[in-house]
């Protein structure tokens, strides 16, 4: 069973379900030529998905063309029903930097024919994770600097605040369709200026000023 553990005490939390938002930025909805969305957009990525600082994501051989996103990621400590955004503070244990890895060339021929992006989003290694930072420690959720580099070169650049649905908001929706429960993750959504990566690279997802990890990236062996 994948886990997650908090910087401050160490603990290890069973990650639940993965829940993922698309197009939760209006600058990487226009990059994907994608209508700007008016409720979130929701996926889903297995707990096997998960890998830690460190370790490699690994390009599978079905693709042609990995992409980074990095992400803001909520860590559910209370579960529930049907949040309302007013309480959804109160549902948090913390927040992580999170990447969701995604093949481009696998996601845009499912939607060219109609098919779920499960085999684009949630493969193996796809969802590299940092440690958690209980929200004691992140006053602000909607004012942190998001930064993803590749081989040290800045790829993305941006704020929390530009995010189209809070936090607060997502859970609210979530938890109208989706029972929460401890150890959820919620990826927030990613920022314009995705892109691919290749073999040999190294990728640095950071919230800036908190935290960040390191991982490189490998093609199957074929």
């Amino acid at each position: 069973m994948k886990t997650v553990t908090i910087r401050r005490t160490n603990e290890q939390i069973p990650v639940g379900k993965i829940i993922c938002i698309g197009r939760n930025y209006i600058e990487h909805a226009k990059e994907m030529q994608a209508d700007i969305p008016d409720k979130p957009v929701i996926f889903l990525k297995p707990p096997s998905a998960i890998i830690y600082d460190g370790e490699d994501i690994i390009i599978p051989k079905i693709s042609n063309e990995m992409h980074h996103e990095v992400e803001l990621v909520v860590v559910i400590g209370k579960g529930g029903k049907n949040i309302l955004a007013s309480d959804a503070d109160s549902h948090i244990l913390g927040y992580a930097v999170g990447l969701d890895m995604t093949l481009r060339d696998v996601q845009a021929e499912a939607k060219k024919k109609g098919l779920p992006w499960t085999v684009a989003k949630g493969f193996d290694t796809s969802a590299p994770i940092s440690e958690v930072l209980l929200k004691d420690e992140i006053p602000e959720p909607h004012n942190l600097n998001l930064v993803c580099r590749v081989n040290g070169t800045v790829r993305q650049q941006s704020n929390t605040d530009k995010m189209i649905f809070s936090v607060h908001k997502l859970i609210e929706y979530i938890s109208s369709i989706i029972t929460l429960e401890r150890g959820d993750l919620i990826y927030t959504g990613t920022p314009e200026g995705v892109s691919q990566v290749n073999n040999g690279d190294t990728i640095e997802a950071e919230l800036v000023g908190y935290i960040k990890i390191t991982n490189n990236v490998k093609s199957e062996t074929k």
